[in-house]
């Protein structure tokens, strides 16, 4: 099983506990703002808004950004590699050109956040729940945004996903 069957699984979960009127499940419904105010939820959940709810709460707009991400065919990358309350220093850029010679320069792991650029430190990756030292980094050059290779980011893309539903 993938990361992302796992993730659909988790929305079939949730589904059914929406369904059942659980109050967890119904709380996190309720975040949706097509939801808030709906007066039977348990009749008007439907798996596309639980798929919505399981990739909202990992850091992206909707299911199809978390899908268009994991694929490797999106720049924006919303809010998952950057860990809520993060107390780093980091270097920010809207540029990513600017950005790329900043971490050329200075050395750091290059990551997206939305549609910027920070360049992180190691204490930075652990915080994110990767290894820093996992050669998939060097493989991909310390660069997320435009990895050397792609099946690399992926790996680390699924590390991410993983610690974050553990």
């Amino acid at each position: 099983m993938t990361i992302i069957d796992d993730l659909k699984h988790r929305a079939r979960q949730l589904h059914r506990a929406a369904q059942a009127g659980e109050p967890d499940a119904v709380a996190r419904m309720r975040a949706l703002p097509e939801l808030k105010n709906e007066p039977s939820l348990e009749t008007a959940v439907r798996r596309r808004h639980c798929l919505t709810v399981v990739a909202r709460e990992l850091g992206f707009e909707s299911w199809a950004h978390l899908a268009h991400v994991a694929e490797g065919g999106c720049r924006d990358f919303g809010t998952f590699l950057y860990p809520p309350g993060a107390p780093y220093w980091n270097i920010w850029s809207a540029s990513y050109e600017e950005a790329r010679d900043i971490r050329r320069e200075h050395g750091g792991y290059l990551l997206p956040y939305k549609e910027q650029f920070i360049i992180v430190d190691r204490h930075f990756v652990e915080a994110l729940g990767l290894d820093p030292d996992d050669p998939d980094w060097e493989r991909i050059g310390r660069d997320f945004v435009r990895p050397a290779d792609t099946d690399a980011r992926a790996r680390l893309f699924e590390g991410r996903l993983a610690h974050m539903i553990a």
